[in-house]
């Protein structure tokens, strides 16, 4: 079982390729106030939040850094020396700051210029994205910001490097697929929320009692002191996809800290379970038409085809080079992958080529890229990740009854999307051992600097709208809107000097557009 808002276009363009002590800051403080005697500001987070927790003892505010060479990991190589590691130690629980702590994985590329600001903090989205393995790869898209800020990321908690999580084993990943995503009988109904029982169980096993503080609220609270430990006064903070989702939560959290935030292909934070569900349909069936519309065809017909190859391969399988069985669920995948870029529509053109001709193994090797499956049959942890923080932020549990109520509305909205997210609703965080924390997180930040939030109108993954309703819940004083009309998952580094340049301006020398401003 996969969601498919999961990580940036750079991580899906990755996949369709490959198938010390800390120094002070010098930020320029152009949009903060006066800092406490350990460089951070001394705004507390917002009242009516459990943010209003104990002080923090020394022993995490004034730790050193001990930036050193990276090393390798299970699923990346090390980085150049032109790359910085560190580890970051948090509370496990931060309504207990002096307690048990965890480590935090860091990168850092150190400004290259002499005008530095500060350090700007990239989350590539997920949850579940590593920030430390993705940050060199996405270094040259952002080489104008190295000008004058350390670029730094992170594997937040519960995530590769830091506490990440490992479910369930390479073998039982592989039967897993085996399990209908959009179950058509009492018998696929029971092995669906079986699976996902047991998926939950795995979690609770691998990650004890950190499962219960892995939320975003949890990771919001860690980039502040990642602020402090960095010596920077004000946030700067570049979100995309689920980040954006984290950056509305730090904001509202810490106000007053905000320095230069970009938001990048927004996650609605008005949408529930059900109505981000109801989003992606709209967003994947929407770029499905346009890249229907770019081969010549017809998107309702186009779609209705579509949906057929996967109505008859939910009963009949297609075989494949590999010898692996490309299942209705793995052709979903498949289909998705390439939708979050314009540049890999050839890509999707040759495999539902391939697979209307009896071949599903282009298909497969698009899907297993998206669920990072090696040509070992060796499994990334995204998804592990991705489903324990989602779990824990999200409340809404739809019950197997509700969901069916629902599925007609799924089905109208996408003939091919609609029945997989649909069905996603109940079985995404079904029997999780760990209550959610809340319907739709709060973003509502008064008092904080300008938030520049980029919305791209043919993004896939998160819809275009979210990004208005991003701004409008920052507060009218705070969102400021920019428009792309492209396509692919993410705006910034997609080929819009409108976009590149406007977003540059305002980190660069903070300059904010007027508020609705639009790229073609």
């Amino acid at each position: 079982m996969t969601r498919f808002v999961r990580w940036t276009a750079l991580t899906a363009a990755a996949a369709l390729l490959a198938v010390g002590c800390s120094g002070g800051s010098s930020d320029d403080g152009k949009s903060g106030e006066e800092t406490g005697a350990n460089g951070a500001s001394a705004a507390s987070p917002s009242s009516g939040t459990s943010a209003a927790a104990a002080p923090l003892p020394s022993s995490l505010t004034s730790q050193k850094l001990g930036w050193g060479r990276c090393r390798a990991t299970e699923d990346s190589p090390a980085p150049g020396s032109d790359w910085q590691c560190a580890t970051l130690k948090v509370p496990l629980d931060w309504s207990k700051p002096g307690g048990e702590t965890i480590g935090i994985a860091l990168i850092r590329g150190k400004a290259r210029g002499d005008d530095r600001i500060g350090s700007l903090l990239f989350n590539f989205g997920g949850p579940g994205a590593s920030g430390v393995s993705t940050l060199p790869a996405y270094s040259a898209t952002v080489s104008r910001l190295r000008e004058r800020y350390d670029l730094v990321s992170w594997d937040p908690r519960g995530v590769a490097a830091s506490e990440g999580l490992r479910c369930r084993g390479d073998k039982a990943i592989q039967a897993a697929e085996a399990v209908d995503a959009t179950p058509d009988t009492p018998a696929e109904e029971q092995a669906y929320f079986r699976d996902a029982t047991d998926f939950g169980k795995g979690c609770q096993k691998a990650a004890g009692k950190l499962l219960g503080h892995v939320s975003t609220t949890d990771t919001a609270r860690d980039m502040d002191l990642m602020r402090q430990v960095l010596g920077d006064r004000r946030m700067h903070y570049f979100g995309i996809s689920y980040g954006t989702e984290l950056g509305g939560v730090y904001a509202h959290l810490f106000p007053k800290n905000v320095g230069r935030l970009v938001l990048d292909a927004v996650v609605d934070p008005s949408a529930d379970t059900v109505g981000h569900a109801e989003n992606q349909a709209r967003g994947f069936q929407r770029a499905l038409n346009d890249y229907l519309k770019s081969t010549g065809q017809n998107p309702e017909q186009g779609s209705q085809k579509i949906a057929g190859l996967l109505k008859r391969l939910d009963a009949n399988p297609l075989s494949t080079s590999s010898g692996r069985k490309l299942t209705q669920t793995l052709a979903v995948t498949g289909i998705v992958l390439p939708l979050y870029s314009k540049a890999s529509w050839p890509s999707l053109t040759s495999a539902l080529d391939s697979a209307e001709a009896g071949d599903g193994s282009e298909l497969l090797t698009l899907a297993d890229g998206y669920n990072e499956r090696d040509a070992s049959g060796h499994y990334g942890t995204t998804t592990h990740s991705q489903r324990v923080i989602s779990c824990l932020d999200d409340k809404q549990r739809p019950t197997l009854a509700e969901t069916k109520k629902l599925l007609p509305a799924f089905e109208k909205i996408s003939p091919v999307f609609g029945g997989f997210l649909g069905w996603d609703t109940a079985g995404w965080c079904h029997d999780w051992p760990v209550a959610g924390q809340h319907d739709t997180p709060e973003v509502k930040a008064p008092g904080a600097a300008p938030v520049l939030v980029v919305g791209n109108t043919g993004d896939p993954a998160t819809p275009y709208e979210g990004a208005r309703r991003m701004a409008d819940e920052l507060g009218g004083d705070v969102g400021v809107e920019l428009t792309w009309k492209g396509e692919g998952h993410g705006a910034y580094g997609s080929g819009s000097d409108c976009v590149d340049s406007t977003v540059n301006a305002y980190l660069l020398n903070g300059t904010v557009p007027k508020d609705g401003k639009v790229c073609s």
